[in-house]
């Protein structure tokens, strides 16, 4: 357990330094790619440790019960992550943008008027829900992991995108949530304007419906719909 919690605390930390206090600097010294190529390297190895460190734990007992009701809203809750996710990939303005000093005003729709950070939350989603069916402790370490990087990176995005862009963000906090549904619950926003595209929607439940059923042949855990079929 010393060796998963070290192992996610050094993945969820380098993250946060490479992409805030570090990254200036380093892009400066050894360029954008040389940049890139530092990230990908350190997030791969630093995941690669914390599996690894997982994976050699012996099993360990739930924490809780797991009923048929905790399934359902675990399934539930990951077939909404997974639409936020495939939406969060088209059009999304907290994506590296070469253009966004010109990106002109726009109305939130579809995922993004449910949360301007879609694909932050559809991660969130899948550690609490993975947290919810599997209270081991080293899976809440792992879960728990993900959680922080997703909550806590999408705050300091925010931060970020302001100084970055000081003519687009500001109004774009103002007229999206941080928190999915609180704008549309309090009437700020109309539900038609949260619908998904047909395209975001049949690829969130495809890819539900993919990652649910390969828990079985990969984890030897039946999940989603599978866990009734």
């Amino acid at each position: 357990m010393d060796q998963l919690i070290l192992a996610s605390a050094a993945f969820v930390g380098t993250h946060f330094l490479l992409s805030h206090p570090l990254r200036a600097p380093l892009v400066g010294a050894i360029g954008g790619m040389g940049f890139l190529g530092l990230y990908s390297l350190v997030a791969f190895a630093t995941l690669g440790w914390m599996i690894s460190a997982y994976l050699a734990l012996p099993p360990q007992p739930p924490m809780w019960g797991i009923s048929d009701a905790l399934w359902a809203l675990a399934s539930a809750a990951m077939l909404v992550a997974s639409v936020l996710f495939v939406g969060s990939l088209i059009g999304n303005p907290a994506l590296p943008d070469p253009t966004a000093a010109a990106r002109p005003e726009k109305q939130p729709r579809g995922v993004f008027a449910v949360t301007r950070h879609p694909m932050m939350w559809s991660f969130a989603l899948w550690s609490l829900a993975h947290i919810a069916v599997y209270p081991t402790p080293a899976n809440l370490v792992l879960t728990g992991a993900i959680l922080v990087l997703a909550l806590v990176g999408a705050a300091l995005q925010d931060a970020k995108k302001r100084r970055l862009e000081p003519g687009f963000w500001p109004q774009w906090q103002r007229e999206t949530a941080f928190v999915p549904f609180a704008n549309l619950l309090s009437g700020r926003t109309r539900w038609s304007a949260a619908m998904p595209g047909i395209g975001v929607l049949v690829g969130g439940v495809l890819l539900w419906l993919a990652a649910s059923w390969a828990h079985l042949p990969f984890a030897g855990i039946a999940a989603g719909i599978w866990r009734w079929l």
